[in-house]
């Protein structure tokens, strides 16, 4: 009922977001007739924008036609027909010279004509249906609904996706009334074919080039960066509460754009006399794990394919969502070694889902070579397409699933921390496999404390993950933000907190930002702790400096102390900075030979 609330009030939202603001006078513009207030067309233009949003979803998660179609796709396809609709208005006899035109006889295709010349019910469906794909990007429930809850719940996520796009069609309905009703009362639009019909072509004109462009983008960026109202902050801070209430969020951190959460269920002593849940009472109080879906490769399983239905009624199975070079899965490793070790022989089954955020996570030899690094000895499932963090419906770095003798998951955790009460919930897990298969085995009940841990004080931790490529890269400071190709960079004199700075010439493109000897990384930090994710593929020598000075006593692992220096080969997370407590300073990498790939600065 919570989600549903945040649903309806994130849709009502949106309108407000810097994403949306760029189209509300196409919405105005494409409801206004004649200069008179028509409800009847901001009716149809806002309907159709809702239909398309929940048809374009739907496909998305239904079909796979659409799959590998790149996201630009969207941005031409509404933008071309908002830019069409502007010619039109603009030049409103243009249309009838096509000669295409004129040899069609079919009476859609001339409807379809009347509907752009026209602004006829078909135009005003057309132009709503336009801009649903573009909307439906703009929202953090939205997004919500669609990764997680429509996986899970067909029902339940089409009845959050109504209540989200109910709020949005509201709100933009009372846009367009008002809008009407300030054109109406000026009066500027009484003619027909007067100016305003021109300038709203224009307008339309402008707006389409800047979808297909990505202009809006950095409009939406221009707004952000002014400190304008930014309402998916509002959204961000419901959801996270709506997590927190839910899930019994305990302290941890995520790096994937939430809380931590994680609830306990049935974890009692083991080896102690307990009485069980029967089969019909857990059908009623848990869900069954789904199968493992649609691999891409498998390490340390000698090359043979593993599922849980191969488990059911044998083992308890620990099911790790996890991807290499995020550093929170790294601090939960060795906890994850340990009990691997502890329990193995006990009835525990420890698998890895590598679910890669980078496309170089992808790579089998990659995440072998990570494996190794990491000394995991349990097995690891390559899960390449999301589809198991899908059928899961999980959005989270790490993930933990402990899922029981039946089948059922028994225990959730996302992020770090609460290793107590996981180790609890997998030794209650595997009393019960005991008492049911009478096998005599002796639960330890005491808690591994494994060395060398890194636990972040997320109260003094002032710094959020950075990105590099285009497609995320919200902190970059003084460059051009969600802009792929080539930019020349110069750092100012003075620096903001917790944002990015590049010096040189660098080549931006979807997940990285490149550049070659003589460019430089600048940023003014609130941690303890500096983790780099970074590549080269002839490799690369980077010099690691602090407050203007070479690392040396705090230098992280992967950093020669006497030099200060780091040789960047393989596509993983390097540790540039490992403090002994919290500070602020500026971190300044100069890149000294090879080419530098940066994907991802984060923080402990």
């Amino acid at each position: 009922m919570t989600l549903f609330l945040i649903s309806l009030v994130a849709g009502f939202l949106t309108v407000l977001a810097p994403c949306i603001l760029p189209l509300l006078p196409v919405v105005v513009g494409g409801s206004i007739s004649d200069g008179k207030i028509n409800k009847k067309k901001a009716f149809t233009v806002i309907v159709s924008l809702g239909v398309s949003i929940i048809v374009f979803t739907y496909v998305l998660k239904v079909s796979t036609l659409f799959i590998d179609i790149p996201e630009s796709f969207w941005k031409y396809f509404s933008g071309g027909i908002i830019l069409l609709f502007g010619i039109i208005t603009v030049f409103p006899k243009l249309w009838e010279q096509f000669d295409f035109v004129a040899k069609l006889s079919q009476k859609s295709n001339l409807a379809l004509g009347a509907g752009f010349q026209k602004k006829s019910f078909l135009g005003d469906v057309i132009m709503g249906a336009s801009l649903g794909p573009v909307f439906s990007t703009c929202s953090p429930t939205y997004f919500l609904v669609l990764a997680s809850v429509l996986p899970q719940s067909f029902l339940r996520g089409s009845v959050y996706l109504l209540a989200y796009v109910f709020g949005l069609s509201v709100a933009l309905l009372l846009v367009a009334l008002l809008g009407q009703r300030i054109v109406s009362k000026l009066g500027i639009a009484s003619n027909p074919n007067g100016a305003f019909k021109k300038i709203l072509g224009i307008i339309f004109i402008v707006v389409g080039l800047a979808v297909m462009s990505g202009g809006d983008k950095i409009f939406q960026t221009a707004l952000l960066n002014a400190g304008v109202f930014d309402v998916t902050k509002i959204e961000q801070s419901l959801l996270q509460k709506n997590s927190n209430s839910a899930e019994k969020a305990p302290t941890g951190e995520t790096s994937f754009n939430s809380t931590d959460s994680g609830i306990t269920e049935n974890a009692s002593t083991p080896n102690s006399k307990v009485d069980y849940l029967s089969l019909s009472a857990k059908q009623k109080k848990y869900k069954l794990a789904p199968e493992i879906k649609n691999p891409s490769g498998f390490v340390n399983t000698g090359g043979v394919p593993i599922n849980l239905a191969q488990y059911k009624g044998k083992k308890v199975v620990l099911l790790d969502i996890w991807t290499y070079s995020c550093i929170n899965c790294q601090r939960t490793t060795p906890y994850l070694n340990a009990w691997y070790t502890k329990y193995e022989d006990k009835g525990l089954v420890i698998i890895g889902l590598h679910t890669p955020e980078f496309g170089f996570e992808k790579v089998l030899k990659n995440v072998e070579d990570a494996v190794i690094r990491e000394k995991i000895k349990y097995p690891v499932v390559l899960d390449n397409e999301y589809a198991t963090w899908n059928a899961f419906g999980n959005q989270f770095w790490p993930r933990k699933y402990l899922i029981d003798i039946d089948g059922y998951i028994v225990y959730d955790h996302i992020g770090e921390g609460f290793y107590d009460e996981t180790e609890r919930a997998i030794q209650a897990a595997l009393g019960e496999r005991d008492s049911r298969l009478q096998m005599g085995t002796e639960i330890p009940s005491d808690i591994s404390k494994p060395e060398g841990v890194v636990t972040p004080d997320n109260a003094k931790l002032g710094s959020h993950e950075t990105y590099f490529g285009s497609a995320r890269n919200e902190y970059l400071a003084n460059g051009k933000k969600f802009t792929s190709g080539i930019q020349a960079l110069q750092v100012p004199d003075t620096l903001k907190s917790n944002v990015l700075y590049l010096s040189g010439i660098w080549n931006f493109v979807d997940e990285s930002a490149e550049a070659s000897s003589g460019a430089e990384i600048v940023y003014r930090y609130t941690a303890k702790n500096v983790y780099l994710v970074a590549s080269s593929d002839q490799g690369s020598i980077i010099e690691v400096y602090r407050d203007g000075k070479l690392v040396s006593s705090e230098a992280g692992e992967d950093v020669d102390k006497n030099t200060g220096t780091i040789s960047v080969g393989q596509n993983r997370l390097y540790k540039l900075i490992e403090d002994s407590d919290y500070g602020t300073y500026i971190l300044k990498i100069k890149i000294k030979s090879g080419t530098l790939k940066a994907f991802a600065f984060t923080f402990g």
